[in-house]
């Protein structure tokens, strides 16, 4: 009864915009997981925020996918702006910020990369040189400040340069791959899921070349980050696995994830202290889990608000981490202790 009523304090303290120490029980193969996450509401009811980024500011960005809006939130004060989309039914859903403080995402839903201003609210959209690119979907910059990004359902991956307007094309070999998530490695070289194959992939960022790694039989990764020695951390959405591969001998390892089987593995950020962090969507309520690669060892707690499906999560310099709960329309921040 007391570990009832003090999950239940958590969620009412998550649900009001406060600090919530979160110590939910540790799910099979995982200890505790002590970590403050402070949840917000998103101002706009439906807005399924679907993937947050760290703006150059610090700011907590993030897209509203269903209600066309691309918001911030301080999370020092908790004050909210949301910028409106001229495009109807954008769609928004990949987002990253460059070096200026300008705001990019993709427009999952009408075939464009857009780029807002955050000083005046304009933004510029950037269309698909091909029809059958029709759902751009999540994007990361190179040290050149090269857009790359992924498109599902079309099976490509692109590259916008910002300073020409250019959108480049590239078909995945594999036919039907459904290109995910995206990230950059230490050389600049872009890194992607193949999420309805078993494989990751690599596009060479000078003739685009790609470069295909398979993984174990069944796997389907989904969502990836890069640590500092370029090894590379997925989540196995379907087998419910942590992976980790190694682009240079193509070794692949996994580990089970604490929720079992149906854990769903979905959003996955590493901190600079070289923790990998990822959210399990198929376990109600969500959980984050932190994985300690040197000891190889996993620590598990709930999600306040319960998540609704953790899409996406990235990493802030200085080791916190930024959560969309897209199901339960909030945002959050994951505090470890001890910061």
């Amino acid at each position: 009864m007391k570990a009832e009523l003090a999950i239940g304090l958590v969620v009412i303290l998550a649900a009001m915009g406060g600090a919530a120490l979160s110590r939910g029980a540790a799910k099979s193969g995982a200890t505790e997981l002590k970590v403050t996450i402070r949840e917000w509401t998103v101002p706009t009811k439906g807005a399924h925020p679907h993937d947050p980024a760290v703006g150059a500011d610090g700011a907590l960005w993030f897209t509203e996918q269903m209600q066309n809006k691309i918001g911030r939130v301080d999370p020092a004060t908790g004050a909210f702006k949301e910028y409106p989309l001229k495009v109807e039914n954008s769609g928004p859903h990949g987002l990253v910020a460059d070096r200026d403080g300008n705001i990019w995402f993709t427009g999952n839903f009408a075939h464009y990369i857009g780029r807002l201003d955050p000083k005046t609210g304009a933004v510029t959209e950037y269309q698909m040189p091909d029809a059958k690119a029709e759902d751009p979907h999540t994007a990361v910059f190179d040290a050149n400040g090269i857009l790359w990004f992924t498109v599902q359902v079309g099976n490509f991956v692109g590259r916008l340069d910002p300073k020409s307007g250019k959108v480049e094309l590239k078909a995945v070999p594999t036919a039907n791959a459904h290109p995910y998530g995206i990230q950059m490695n230490s050389k600049g070289v872009p890194i992607f899921c193949e999420f309805f194959t078993n494989k990751l992939a690599s596009i060479d960022p000078k003739t685009m070349a790609i470069q295909e790694y398979a993984l174990p039989e069944g796997v389907r990764p989904r969502r990836i980050a890069i640590d500092a020695q370029d090894r590379v951390y997925f989540t196995d959405f379907e087998k419910g696995h942590l992976g980790r591969l190694e682009p240079k001998t193509g070794e692949t390892k996994l580990w089970n994830s604490p929720g079992g089987p149906g854990a769903n593995p979905y959003g996955i950020a590493i901190t600079p202290d070289g923790m990998v962090w990822y959210s399990e969507s198929g376990v109600k309520p969500n959980t984050l889990v932190r994985f300690d690669p040197k000891t190889e060892t996993m620590a598990s707690t709930t999600i306040p608000s319960g998540g609704g499906t953790v899409r996406h999560m990235v990493a802030t310099a200085d080791g916190r981490v930024y959560l969309a709960c897209s199901g339960v329309n909030k945002v959050g921040v994951v505090e470890p202790q001890g910061r």
